[in-house]
């Protein structure tokens, strides 16, 4: 029989030595022996188990999604929960800045996502004008989607990752300004300029695109995004905790 070191259901490590019937995982229960058994049995329809679990994929993502580390508890919910509402409350703050008039730049997160900006012109330089251009952004917005990539599938973490991805929607809220400013420059910029003279990445991006008398309009559509994303993140962080409280609930009953 095939000793596995990780469940194949939720991926639970370590398993028992002894995976003969009757061991089952300690975080999800799968009998170990069973599961071996049906990968080695041809379903009624000709198609192996293992090929209906692989056309089960939303079952598996919502697994990845929703993951409950059997090591909660009490302490590290509730305070994951204060956490959420501290998250909650500065995405709003967020969310009702004016756009418009660049108000999101006296954000304190402004300036850690501007180091991450800068940084993305160097790393894309060698893709070309465009790209370093572009790059800015690019590097904003790829720091938290790393993050809670990382969160989400190497410390098996969807709490931690929804805060990821609200970092993320944060960093969408945080361009909307500079793409809306493109078509009427009023934004002060590192160089102390304003416009193109300042070395306004959105107005050559637009230009370049022949997309600068629609900037105000992206400028508008990318707040709304970073804001949807901002509440999805909220929403997903609440579902995370909510099912980890009732498996709480369970272990002490």
């Amino acid at each position: 029989m095939k000793t596995h070191t990780n469940c194949p259901k939720c991926g639970h490590s370590p398993l028992p030595a002894d995976q003969a019937l009757p061991a089952t995982c300690p975080a999800c229960g799968l009998v170990l022996a069973k599961y071996a058994q049906a990968l080695r049995t041809p379903a009624k329809n000709g198609h192996s188990w293992e090929s209906e679990e692989e056309s089960n994929w939303p079952a598996k993502v919502k697994e990845v999604l929703f993951y409950v580390s059997p090591d909660a508890n009490a302490l590290h919910v509730w305070g994951r929960a204060l956490l959420l509402v501290f998250f909650s409350v500065w995405g709003i703050r967020l969310i009702g800045m004016n756009f418009r008039d660049g108000e999101m730049g006296t954000s304190f997160l402004h300036s850690p996502l501007l180091v991450f900006h800068e940084a993305g012109h160097a790393i894309f330089r060698i893709f070309g004008e465009f790209i370093m251009v572009f790059g800015g952004t690019l590097g904003q917005l790829v720091m938290p989607a790393i993050l809670m990539t990382a969160l989400l599938v190497k410390n098996r973490d969807p709490f931690g990752a929804s805060i990821g991805l609200w970092l993320f929607g944060a960093s969408v809220l945080d361009v909307a300004p500079y793409v809306y400013d493109a078509l009427d420059p009023q934004l002060m910029l590192l160089s102390g300029t304003t416009g193109e003279e300042g070395g306004h990445d959105w107005i050559y991006l637009l230009k370049a695109t022949k997309l600068l008398n629609k900037a105000q309009t992206l400028g508008w559509i990318v707040h709304k995004l970073g804001a949807a994303i901002v509440l999805l993140s909220i929403v997903w962080g609440s579902t995370v905790l909510w099912r980890q409280y009732q498996a709480v609930n369970k272990q002490s009953t």
